[in-house]
């Protein structure tokens, strides 16, 4: 593996934890998609930069850049505030007016610098490492390297010195408010947080990577944990991980790194939106079909409470009178079984004390719908669920 090579992959690896942490307070703040209306519309404060020092590498364009997305932020809530449209619907107003203005003065003033829109819109890490940091000589390694660096730094201190006041204002803003913290003072922190950080991936890696890097793992985390803690540690980790296995796959494919990377963040986040054990698509489905079954053999129990007819609690009943097939039927009965709520003698069903019991409390939630609660009670009286 050659130097450059490792250059870039620690490049994307810096970028993506990076932009991992703020991430995951947007994603919580249910804000993401103002990450993709930053990405964009912090073009006018780069071009403007430009015009200014006539320097790409110039700091200005970092700090005016900064303030585009500030500014973003600032249109969107106050539009939002108005109470005529919905954030999303602010957020799809004012970047796309923004990102405009951007493209119409580079096409108009910048045609021969290179300041393309391609180059903002997909960014390429393959060039990372030839823009070099040279100081009297002595080469210090790439200049994105640096500038990411530098920001994950000031992001990384941010977060240990305002992390009780970032969750507790994400979480609760009115508890956050009668603490004495300011909302609004934390929240535009953080959107500037955001800012800077999507500009100082800008160059290297585009504002299409910065999104994905700054929505997917959070949101994949989200999936996986409820703790906030745990959350910024997984989708730091998702980052990374996409980061190399994305370089990788670009460098076997011969295509996009940028584009590699951003597809195996979409894989993953898929992964797991399908196969995570609380909150993924299957457990759902499972979960779903098992609480139909329990309010099958519920509504089985309550039937067999109510009659002393033989004829009532035949066997056979299920399918003749109840309407089940014999695959619901054979479900219920033998899960009724297993956890000792009824027994059958001559084919001839029963209710056992336990099932007894458990159908009396059963009927007093029904009626009462007070305090207790029927998913504890099953949790009391179930070993195996449906």
């Amino acid at each position: 593996m050659s130097n450059a090579q490792l250059e870039i992959q620690i490049i994307a690896s810096l970028v993506a934890i990076a932009c991992a942490i703020p991430g995951t307070f947007l994603v919580l703040r249910k804000m993401a998609m103002i990450s993709d209306a930053i990405s964009h519309s912090i073009l006018p404060g780069i071009v403007i930069g430009f015009f200014i020092t006539h320097n790409l590498n110039s700091p200005l364009l970092i700090l005016l850049a900064a303030l585009s997305g500030i500014v973003t932020v600032v249109l969107v809530e106050y539009i939002q505030k108005t109470g005529l449209v919905k954030e999303d619907t602010a957020i799809g107003l004012v970047f796309p007016a923004l990102f405009s203005i951007g493209v119409i003065m580079i096409a108009k003033n910048a045609n021969d610098v290179h300041l393309d829109v391609d180059a903002v819109l997909l960014g390429e890490l393959a060039f990372a490492p030839f823009d070099r940091l040279l100081i009297n000589g002595m080469d210090l390694g790439p200049k994105s390297l640096w500038i990411i660096g530098a920001i994950l730094v000031i992001t990384l201190s941010l977060l240990f010195a305002f992390f009780k006041e970032l969750k507790v204002s994400t979480f609760d803003k009115g508890l956050a408010a009668s603490l004495g913290f300011s909302p609004a003072l934390i929240h535009y922190g953080l959107m500037s947080v955001s800012s800077v950080t999507t500009v100082g991936a800008f160059e290297a890696v585009g504002a299409i990577l910065v999104v994905a890097l700054m929505i997917a793992p959070p949101a994949a985390a989200y999936l996986l944990t409820t703790d906030l803690k745990k959350m910024i540690g997984l989708s730091v980790l998702f980052g990374v991980f996409s980061a190399i296995l994305g370089y990788w796959v670009a460098h076997w494919l011969d295509a996009s790194i940028a584009g590699s990377i951003t597809t195996v963040l979409g894989l993953l986040f898929l992964v797991v939106y399908l196969f995570a054990p609380s909150k993924g698509v299957i457990a759902v489905m499972f979960r779903e079909k098992q609480q139909r079954t329990e309010v099958s053999l519920l509504t089985f129990l309550l039937h067999l409470k109510n009659h002393d007819e033989i004829s009532e609690r035949h066997v056979k009943h299920l399918n003749e009178h109840i309407n089940w097939q014999k695959v619901r039927s054979k479900t219920v009965l033998d899960l009724a079984l297993k956890n000792n709520m009824i027994h059958i003698e001559n084919h001839i069903v029963s209710l056992t004390q336990k099932g007894d019991e458990f159908t009396s409390k059963a009927i007093d939630y029904i009626i009462t719908n007070e305090d207790a609660q029927i998913e504890d009670m099953k949790d009391d009286f179930f070993l195996f669920r449906g």
